[in-house]
């Protein structure tokens, strides 16, 4: 069930395979061989899987697989980095760096190629660890 969950998990939140080996720094091949139902990780790495996917572990130990939806409206909610910046009152090129070297607990970036980044702000934990209304 685990692999299942966890491939349903990170199809509602967008997330691929490569970017949550990235995110949460566990090999592709683990994260492959969770995926399969090949293995399954020990439960500081659910932990962190959940963390970085945007869920509870819960949803990924669920023994029931409809215990959520699948569904593109519950895609998690992001937010450009401007938007990040103008709402923490700091400069856009601060939140970036700050999200490339993980300092941002609501987000992340992703290197992506030479000279290149990907920048993921989850809304809702930015709004609820910045004290702001979710909009």
């Amino acid at each position: 069930m685990f692999a299942d969950n966890m491939k349903k998990q990170m199809a509602v939140h967008g997330i691929t395979q490569s970017e949550l080996a990235k995110m949460t720094g566990i090999g592709r091949s683990s994260i492959s061989q969770y995926l399969s139902g090949k293995n399954e990780p020990t439960d500081e790495r659910k932990i962190v899987i959940a963390e970085a996917i945007g869920c509870q572990v819960s949803d990924l130990d669920a023994t029931e697989t409809t215990s959520f939806p699948v569904n593109t409206d519950s895609k998690m909610k992001r937010l450009s980095v401007d938007q990040a910046a103008r709402l923490l009152g700091m400069n856009h090129e601060t939140v970036r760096k700050g999200l490339r070297q993980g300092v941002f607990p609501w987000g992340y970036a992703i290197h992506t190629s030479e000279g290149r980044w990907s920048y993921f702000i989850n809304a809702k934990k930015f709004a609820e660890i910045e004290g702001l209304a979710n909009g």
